[in-house]
C-alpha cells in the first residue's frame, strides 16, 4: 500500500487501533505520551519480499554499526560494501553503461542504458546526487539511485560526485552541482532537465534549488526529492517512531564516567544558521514559491516520512506542484533494494513524474 497525495494542502489522518495489551502511561504535562508493550507486526499491506526484507532488517541488522566516524576511510569503505549488496542484483535486473566523465571540472558517473538512450529522451537528463549523510555514498549510492531510474526510463543520468564533509563543508557540495548544471545547460534547455537524489542527495537536491535561485540559474522542469524533506529530516511523530519501529533499543541509561566520544571532523552542514534558506529551504517561503514541481517518496517507518509530508504540505500551500507517495512499513532508503515491489513501483512513479514534466 501507498499514499498518494498531490495538489492542494495534504490532510492525512492515521488512524491506529491500539492492541489491548499496549499500556499507555499518564501523559506528561507537556503532552508526551509514553507507550509500553505495544506489539506492532510486519505490515500486512506489504509484498511478501517487502515483508521478508523487513522482518530482515528488524531481526537480523544485517548492517550493523561501524567505526566512528573519526574513522571516515572504514566508515566509507564499508558503506560502499552495503551498497554493492543493493548494486549487484540491481545491475542483472538493469542492465546499463557506466563511464566516468569530469563535467564543469566535477567527477560524475554517467549511466545509460545498455540498449541506448530511447529517441524520445536523447534532448533530456537526469541529474542525481547521492545519498550517504554528506559524508558517504559516492560513486556506490549514487549508482543504486541511478541505474534503475537510466534503465526503466531509457535515459541518461549525470551522478555528481560532489564534495563531502568531513573533508569540505556546505555550501560545497551546492557549488559543485552547480557547477555540473552550468555545463550541462550548454547542452540541454533547463525544461529537459530533472534533478533527484536520497536523503542527503535529497537535501542537497533542494539546498540547489535555492543556489541556483540565488545564483540567477534557472529552475530545471523537475526535482526529487527522496527519502528527505526542504528542512531538517528529524521531525514529527517519525522522528520519535521510526527507529523504534525498525528495532531499535531504547536510550539506555547514561553509564557512570562514560569516556568522551572519539573526536570528529567538522560535519558537512554542523557550522550553518538552522534559518540559512541556502540549507534549509523550508524556512523561507519566498525560496519555496519559486521551487519547480516536487516528488516526495518515503515511508512510514522513515525517520523522515513526517518533515517529507509537511515539506510537501508547505509547497502546496505555496502553490507549487507536489507529489507524496509514502509506502505502509517501509524505511529509509527502501528503494535502493530493487529486488521488492515497492521499490520498483517507485521506480515507475519517479519515471512518470519526471518524463510528464520535462518538455517533450
Amino acid at each position: 500500500m501507498r499514499l498518494c497525495l498531490s495538489g492542494g494542502v495534504a490532510a492525512l489522518t492515521l488512524s491506529m487501533a491500539a492492541p489491548a495489551f499496549a499500556q499507555v502511561q499518564s501523559p506528561r504535562e507537556d503532552g508526551t505520551v509514553v507507550v509500553s508493550d505495544a506489539e506492532v507486526p510486519v505490515s500486512n499491506l506489504l509484498s511478501p519480499e517487502g515483508a521478508a526484507y523487513l522482518r530482515h532488517l528488524i531481526v537480523d541488522k544485517p548492517f550493523g554499526e561501524g567505526p566512528p566516524l573519526a574513522d571516515i576511510k572504514a566508515e566509507r569503505a564499508r558503506q560502499d560494501k552495503i551498497m554493492h549488496v543493493f548494486l549487484d542484483p540491481m545491475l542483472k535486473r538493469y542492465p546499463v553503461k557506466i563511464t566516468e566523465e569530469r563535467i564543469g571540472g566535477i567527477v560524475t558517473d554517467v549511466v545509460i542504458p545498455a540498449g541506448g538512450i530511447a529517441p524520445e529522451n536523447r534532448n533530456r537528463v537526469l541529474i542525481n546526487v547521492h545519498g550517504g549523510g554528506f559524508v558517504t555514498g559516492a560513486r556506490s549510492a549514487s549508482l543504486v539511485e541511478s541505474v534503475p531510474l537510466a534503465a526503466v526510463m531509457g535515459i541518461k543520468v549525470i551522478s555528481i560526485d560532489y564534495r563531502m564533509g568531513p573533508e569540505y563543508q556546505f555550501p560545497a557540495a551546492s557549488e559543485d552541482v552547480a557547477a555540473v548544471y552550468r555545463e550541462v545547460l550548454k547542452t540541454y534547455a533547463p525544461s529537459h532537465v530533472v534533478l533527484y537524489g536520497c536523503s542527503a542527495g535529497g537535501m542537497l537536491t533542494a539546498e540547489s534549488i535555492a543556489w541556483f535561485q540565488a545564483h540567477g540559474l534557472p529552475n530545471p522542469a523537475a526535482i526529487g526529492v527522496f527519502c528527505a524533506s526542504l528542512g531538517k529530516l528529524a521531525a514529527g511523530d517519525s522522528a520519535a517512531l521510526a527507529m523504534r519501529l525498525l528495532g531499535a533499543p531504547g536510550r539506555p541509561a547514561p553509564a557512570k564516567a562514560a569516556p568522551p566520544p572519539p573526536p570528529r571532523g567538522p560535519s558537512y552542514l554542523g557550522g550553518v544558521a538552522d534559518d540559512n534558506p541556502l540549507a534549509y529551504p523550508l524556512v523561507s517561503p519566498a525560496v519555496l514559491a519559486k521551487f519547480p514541481p516536487t516528488l516526495f517518496i518515503t515511508g512510514t517507518r522513515a525517520f523522515e516520512f513526517s518533515a517529507a509530508l509537511n515539506s510537501h504540505n508547505q509547497l502546496a500551500k505555496a502553490g507549487v506542484e507536489s507529489q507524496f507517495h509514502g509506502w505502509d512499513g517501509m524505511f529509509h532508503g527502501f528503494f535502493y533494494n530493487s529486488e521488492m515491489p515497492e521499490s520498483r513501483e517507485a521506480y515507475d512513479i519517479m519515471a512518470k513524474f519526471f518524463d510528464a514534466h520535462m518538455a517533450k
